[in-house]
C-alpha cells in the first residue's frame, strides 16, 4: 500500500519571450502529462512571496520553488526516501522524514543548515509541526505508531499507538488535537495533544490517506483512497457527517485558508494514473469542478492568500500551479523524481545557494542518542 501511494515522465522547460513552456520529451506534440498543452507566464497574476517546498521521494531531495516567479531556487539533497515535507507555522524550519532510514530531520529555513535528526518508528510517512512550533509528530506506517518530538531538545518524548498503517496527519488549528489517517484501516485516530494518547477512532471508510482541517477547526476532512471519496467529520462529536465522490484514488486533501474550497488530489495508480484535482465547495460539500493537473496528482497545498494551489504530480515529476479563481493550471514546474509531499513557507529562498547537501548521519547501527546529539549544524553545498 505504501508503494501504491508513492514511472515518471521526462520533462523539459523552455523559456521563450518571457513565457514558460513545458514540453514532454516523450510526446512531440507538446502536450503535458494530462494530455493538454500548457503555456503559462512564469509569474502569474496574484502570486505571493514565499517558497513552495517539495519532497522528491524517488530522487532523495527537497526542491524549493520561489512562489513569486514559479522558478526552482534550491535543491536540498541527502535524505533517502523523503515521503513528506512540512514547514513550521512560523516558517522558521522545514521538516522531512526518511521512510528509507527511519528518521525525521529539521532544517533551518533561513540558512538551510541541518538543525537535528531524530529516530522515529518504522517507515515514517508524514511529519507535522504543532501550531505553536513546540512539538512535531510523525506517522510510522511500519509499526502503527506516531512519534512525538520535542522541537527544542530534538528528542523523542513519546510514542502513540494508532490504527493500521498510519499515513497522513494534521493538527487542529488550535493545536488541541492531531488527527491521523490510517490507510490500511477504515478509521481516523484522534490524538489528545495534552496527554499524547489516542482518544478515539472514527469510522470513515476504506483506506483514509490524509486529512485536512477547516480553518475554524470544526470539521476534519479525509481522503478515502479505497472509495474514491472524501469524508467530512465533526471534530466535536467525532462522527462522520457526509461523504462526497471525487476522482480516482484520492490522496492528499487541503482546505483553502479562506474556507471556500476543499481540494482533493486524485492520484490513481501507476498503471492507471489519476490526473485531476477535485474542487469541493465547503458550504454545499459538493464537487463544483474537476481540474486536469497532471500524472498522479498526489500532494497539495494552498498559499496563504487562497489564490493558488500547488499540486505534486508523482508520476509526472512536476508541480502544477492551480489558480483558484480561474480554476485552471497556469504554470507547471519540473522538479525531482516522484514528487510527493508539499508545503508552503513565507520565507523566500531566492537568494540562497543553488544546491545544498545535508550532512546526515549514517543511521546504520546508530542509537537514538547518536542521531539526536550527533549533529553540529554543518552543511556542504555548492555555494558556501
Amino acid at each position: 500500500m505504501r508503494r501504491g501511494l508513492l514511472a515518471a515522465g521526462s520533462l523539459a522547460i523552455l523559456v521563450t519571450a518571457g513565457a514558460l513552456v513545458l514540453v514532454n520529451r516523450d510526446n512531440n506534440d507538446g502536450s503535458n502529462a494530462a494530455g493538454r498543452s500548457v503555456t503559462a507566464a512564469a509569474s502569474h497574476r496574484g502570486m505571493v512571496d514565499g517558497t513552495v517546498w517539495i519532497a522528491n521521494e524517488g530522487g532523495g531531495s527537497l526542491t524549493a520553488i520561489d512562489a513569486a516567479t514559479n522558478q526552482v531556487t534550491t535543491t536540498v539533497s541527502g535524505v533517502e526516501g523523503p515521503h513528506n515535507v512540512q514547514v513550521s507555522a512560523d516558517s522558521s524550519s522545514v521538516w522531512t522524514v526518511s521512510g528509507h532510514d527511519g528518521y525525521a530531520a529539521m532544517v533551518t529555513a533561513d540558512s538551510l543548515d541541518l538543525h537535528g535528526v531524530v529516530r522515529t518508528g518504522a517507515a515514517p510517512a508524514h511529519v507535522v509541526v504543532s501550531p505553536n512550533g513546540a512539538t512535531a509528530y510523525t506517522t510510522n506506517g511500519g509499526d502503527d505508531t506516531v512519534t512525538v518530538i520535542d522541537t527544542t531538545t530534538m528528542k523523542r518524548v513519546d510514542t502513540i499507538k494508532v490504527g493500521r498503517s498510519p499515513h497522513g496527519l494534521r493538527p487542529s488549528p488550535d493545536g488541541r488535537w492531531v488527527v491521523v489517517a490510517n490507510v490500511a484501516d477504515t478509521t481516523l485516530s484522534v490524538i489528545d495533544t495534552r496527554t499524547n494518547r489516542s482518544v478515539a477512532d472514527v469510522e470513515v471508510g476504506k483506506a483514509p490517506a490524509q486529512v485536512a482541517f477547516s480553518p475554524d477547526g470544526r470539521f476534519v476532512y479525509a481522503s478515502l483512497n479505497g472509495e474514491d471519496a472524501v469524508a467530512k467529520v465533526d471534530i466535536a462529536t467525532r462522527k462522520l457527517v457526509d461523504t462526497v465522490k471525487v476522482g480516482d484514488g484520492p490522496i492528499q486533501t487541503y482546505v483553502s485558508p479562506d474556507n471556500r474550497y476543499l481540494l482533493a488530489a486524485n492520484q490513481g495508480t501507476e498503471d492507471a494514473p489519476g490526473t485531476t484535482v477535485s474542487v469541493i465547495d465547503t458550504k454545499t460539500f459538493t464537487v463544483i469542478e474537476t481540474v486536469e493537473t497532471g500524472q498522479g496528482a498526489h500532494g497539495i497545498v494552498v498559499d496563504p492568500s487562497s489564490r493558488h494551489a500547488y499540486v505534486t504530480n508523482i508520476y509526472g515529476d512536476d508541480v502544477a500551479v492551480l489558480d483558484l479563481r480561474e480554476l485552471k493550471v497556469v504554470a507547471r514546474i519540473a522538479v525531482g523524481d516522484k514528487p510527493n509531499g508539499v508545503s508552503f513557507s513565507t520565507f523566500a529562498t531566492d537568494d540562497g545557494p543553488d544546491s545544498v547537501t545535508l550532512d546526515l548521519p549514517d543511521t546504520a547501527g546508530m542509537t537514538e542518542d547518536d542521531m539526536e546529539d550527533g549533529h553540529d549544524d554543518e552543511r556542504h553545498d555548492g555555494g558556501h
